[in-house]
């Protein structure tokens, strides 16, 4: 007997899934024509996808120039999932306190899909420092943050990225490296750990050394530590 699941295709759904990943992809945005030769349909069979989704308001058109673009719908819906809202319900306190105290901004990320996804952010109070866009996405393989993540993850996870994981990083449960995409900045980065003793999200201090540094990165780790053993106490429901 095959035991495989039986592909109950759904072609409207295929290609309206097959428009979100493409624009995803595409920061500048797309035409209809464009759209439809990238996803092998014709502009007939594009056109009723595209104005649906741009009605539910998962895509935006631009009148001027024609062109598609990816709305910010598919991450307000994932914000409003109980497991993700809670998690940063629970981090964003201690994130403010962090960033006080070492005077550096700082950032909440899990893994989403094949990407490194932030999904909280706190702002240095001092005049200069480093801040990552709430939603922005950068690769699994090449980032502390992604290294942290995967590496204290399942096994399944683990499993998908074994050029990231690493049983190093998962004992130690930190990470403090250059960063791989911007210079002068190093990515202090913590493991948050739910009930389980996996890794669930990662807390990234972007780490920018000037004379007007509060702490230097050794001392900032520390502190993220600290902090970082407070969210997870939050999220185990055990007593602060």
């Amino acid at each position: 007997m095959n035991e495989a699941a039986p592909d109950y295709a759904v072609p409207a759904l295929d290609k309206a899934l097959d428009v979100l990943e493409l624009l995803a992809d595409r920061a500048g945005g797309l035409t209809q024509s464009e759209i439809a030769e990238a996803v092998g349909r014709s502009a007939s069979q594009i056109f009723r996808v595209l104005a649906r989704l741009e009605r539910r308001g998962y895509i935006l058109r631009d009148r001027q120039s024609g062109l598609y673009l990816f709305s910010t719908r598919m991450f307000d819906l994932a914000n409003r999932h109980p497991p993700l809202r809670g998690l940063i319900q629970l981090a964003i306190a201690p994130m403010r306190d962090l960033a006080n105290r070492v005077e550096q901004s700082c950032n909440l990320s899990v893994l989403d899909a094949d990407a490194v996804r932030v999904i909280a952010q706190v702002e240095s109070p001092a005049d200069f420092g480093y801040r990552v866009r709430v939603g922005a996405a950068f690769p699994v393989e090449t980032t502390a943050t992604g290294a942290v993540l995967v590496s204290g993850a399942r096994e399944d996870v683990r499993s998908r990225f074994p050029q990231a994981a690493s049983a190093e990083i998962a004992a130690a449960g930190f990470l403090s490296r250059p960063d791989s995409l911007q210079a002068g900045i190093t990515d202090v980065v913590v493991a948050i750990i739910d009930a389980t003793g996996h890794t669930v999200a990662a807390l990234t201090v972007p780490y920018v050394a000037t004379t007007f540094s509060a702490l230097d990165a050794d001392a900032v780790l520390a502190a993220a530590r600290a902090t970082s053993a407070v969210i997870g106490d939050r999220l185990r429901g055990n007593p602060i």
